[in-house]
This record gives C-alpha cells, structure tokens and sequence, in this order.
C-alpha cells in the first residue's frame, strides 16, 4: 500500500514538473518575443505623425485589423483614447458597408496586420484614399516586403516571432508583440503631449482608477 502510495506521489510530482516546465517554455519564449522587437526610428516617426495629425491638425487615429489583430487593434484604440489621443476602432469589413464614412480630413491610420497581406486591410487602404488621398498610413507587422508595409508611411516590424501555439498557427506569441509595439506607441505620445493624472481623471470617472487619478490630482 505505501509502495503504491509512493508511485502515485511520485507520478503527481513528476507531472508537476513537465507542466511546470512548459508554462516557464512559453513564458520564455513569449519574453523572448518582446525583447527582440526591433528598435528603430520608425517610432519616432510614427508618434510624430500622430502628434502632428491627431493633436495639431485635430484628426483622429482611426486603427484596423482583423480577426486576432482586430482584437489587439480595438485595446489599442480604447488604450490611446483614454490617455487624451482620440482613437476609434474601424472594422475593415464593416467600413465596406458604410462605416469607412467616419473617416475625416486629417484622419490618420493605425492597420495591425502579422502577415501584412491581410485582404480587407489592403482593401481599407485603397478605399480610404478614395475619401482622403493622402491619408498617411502605419503599419504594424512581422513582414517588411508585404503589401502594407509597402503602402506605409511607417512600418514597425514585429521581429517575426514564433507562435507558442503547438501547431504554429494560433495568433499567441504575435499578438502578445502587437500589443507590446502599441503600448510603446501610447506611453510614447503621452510623454509628448504631458499628459496628466488630471487629464486622466477627465477621461476615465468609473472604477478604481478613476478613484486613484482623482486622487493623485486632486481633483
């Protein structure tokens, strides 16, 4: 009986270890995406352009993407919004049905594409500039000599990281790289304009953090 009690302990502890191992896998292999984002001047360029288009021309940051990518977009959307960009989500399919006439003059575009051949975005591309030709356009995708990337103004490269997803296919490790590429696009233009706690506090009432930034400013 504690013969048995023992192996079965034993094969618990060592299925412990294999599962173990393979979240810190992924956790690794996830880090390692991130820290080989490639840092270049594009981002310079691409927080200038939304600087100039968004708070000196008083456009609006209209970002894109489908499936996966639209998912990332959407967050990125609401993330700049809330810290004093004015961003909106357009569904590339959905534009072709009526919605692309949110697009104003001076509006300027995010597109989050892995492949950078993602068919309704290169479709957005062409019918945005039937509104507005010289719309300026940043990408965000893992494939410098795709369709996008050569329809950019400026292109950030995710570094064509590898899924964790066992079959290679899932959107996991990409998506983790997009959201990361659009958290250094937020946090960046927050710094140029000096955005506040205060002017936090405006946008963001509910909830905890709208308690915290009305604290912190004294609002």
């Amino acid at each position: 009986m504690e013969k048995k009690l023992y192996i079965c302990r034993h094969k618990k502890y060592v299925l412990f270890i294999m599962i173990y191992e393979e979240i810190r896998s992924i956790v690794e292999r996830e880090a390692d995406a991130v820290r080989n984002i490639p840092v270049t001047e594009s981002y310079e360029k691409a927080v200038n352009l939304i600087y100039e288009y968004v708070h000196q021309k008083r456009g609006t940051l209209i970002i894109s993407g489908m499936g996966k990518a639209g998912q990332i977009a959407m967050n990125v959307a609401t993330t700049f919004s809330s810290t004093g960009t004015p961003a909106v989500f357009l569904h590339p399919s959905e534009a072709q049905h009526g919605d692309l006439g949110i697009m104003r003059e001076n509006d300027i575009l995010l597109l989050i594409s892995n492949s950078g051949k993602t068919r309704e975005l290169r479709e957005l591309v062409c019918l945005s500039r039937g509104l507005a030709p010289d719309v300026k356009f940043i990408v965000i995708t893992s494939n410098p000599d795709s369709p996008l990337a050569g329809e950019a103004d400026v292109c950030l490269l995710t570094g064509s990281p590898e899924e964790v997803c066992p079959l290679g296919l899932t959107p996991t490790t990409s998506t983790t790289v997009m959201t990361v590429i659009g958290d250094i696009l937020v946090v960046s233009v927050m710094e140029k304009i000096g955005f506040t706690n205060k002017d936090y506090a405006k946008r963001h009432h509910g909830g905890y953090l709208g308690e915290k930034s009305r604290e912190q400013s004294k609002c």
